[in-house]
């Protein structure tokens, strides 16, 4: 019944259509209860450019390397409060190391002013980096550090598989690319609390939204979701609070409110705005999954909004 929900949905609700070839997913714990395909670009084992779902991998990183005890500096970047928000990621490239990607242009400028306020951008993540001591990584090192905290993790029911998650360019906060299979793999280790920051899903949350929420500078958002240590929360009035990271080309992951479940729509699009349709139609199917009913888009002038990537 809940896979004809989500089918159903997928097939007719607005926000689900003309979306390009895409992957889905829905698991637990133990593993991939359902998934599917539209078309053949992506698939399951398609590597694919992950932009800012990068952030909620860097975030668990952080927390793992930390012992789950981040200093206040560490939340403040990893809650995009650190003052650091000029980064312009088409600055770097993929034969940078984090400082000089840091150092480009106005990449490493710092507005005092925004200590302490939420202003949405790749910069808090590249000096944070930076002053966890990784200035002169390359992607090749910074993907063996990752793999070091979180490919590795001592009480992990699947130890033996690699992390499959790995930096293209080196930047924390958009630069990693990974399979489906692979974050899948990520996310159900944050909801069985392999990672610390499983455990820690909801904490230091902070308002995003300019008007409504007076510490706020900028936010991709549409809606005032909250963000907390590298990912999002959707608790929007009438939202379900879970917890997201969508990225720029359209890649879609959550994980529900209650840690049951998780789920992913997977797409790669220079498209404008494909983080907002994956998320908005992820939304449905997550839905549709939960009450084990098809889901229509609600009215277009409601639409889904969601966050931008730092990538």
């Amino acid at each position: 019944m809940r896979r004809a929900a989500v089918e159903s949905t997928l097939a007719h609700a607005g926000y689900c259509q003309r979306l390009g070839d895409y992957y889905w997913e829905i698991g637990d714990a133990s593993g991939v209860l359902m998934h599917g395909q539209q078309g053949q670009r992506i698939g399951a084992n398609k590597t694919v450019r992950l932009a800012s779902a990068s952030k909620w991998v860097f975030g668990a990183y952080v927390v793992e390397r930390t012992r789950g005890k981040l200093t206040p500096a560490e939340i403040d970047a990893l809650t995009m409060r650190s003052g650091y928000d000029a980064l312009n990621p088409l600055l770097c490239n993929r034969n940078d190391t984090v400082q000089s990607c840091f150092r480009r242009g106005r990449n490493d400028a710092f507005t005092p002013g925004h200590v302490g306020r939420f202003s949405y951008n790749g910069g808090h993540d590249q000096k944070l980096l930076v002053d966890l001591g990784l200035g002169s990584a390359d992607a090749a090192t910074l993907s063996d550090e990752l793999d070091r905290e979180l490919g590795h993790t001592p009480g992990m029911r699947d130890a033996d598989k690699p992390l499959g998650i790995k930096y293209l360019a080196p930047e924390p906060s958009g630069g990693m690319i990974a399979t489906p299979a692979a974050y899948g793999q990520f996310l159900r280790r944050l909801i069985r609390g392999d990672y610390l920051l499983g455990k820690m899903l909801g904490q230091h949350a902070v308002c995003t939204e300019p008007g409504s929420c007076p510490t706020a500078v900028s936010t991709p958002a549409a809606l005032p979701w909250h963000y907390a240590l590298n990912y999002w929360i959707e608790d929007q009035p009438g939202g379900d609070r879970a917890f997201s990271s969508p990225g720029a080309f359209g890649f879609y992951p959550w994980i529900t409110a209650d840690k049951r479940y998780y789920g992913m729509i997977v797409r790669e699009t220079l498209a404008p705005r494909a983080y907002v349709r994956s998320a908005a139609c992820g939304a449905l199917i997550r839905k549709a999954f939960a009450e084990g009913r098809a889901q229509q888009s609600p009215a277009e002038n409601e639409q889904a909004g969601s966050a931008d990537a730092g990538d």
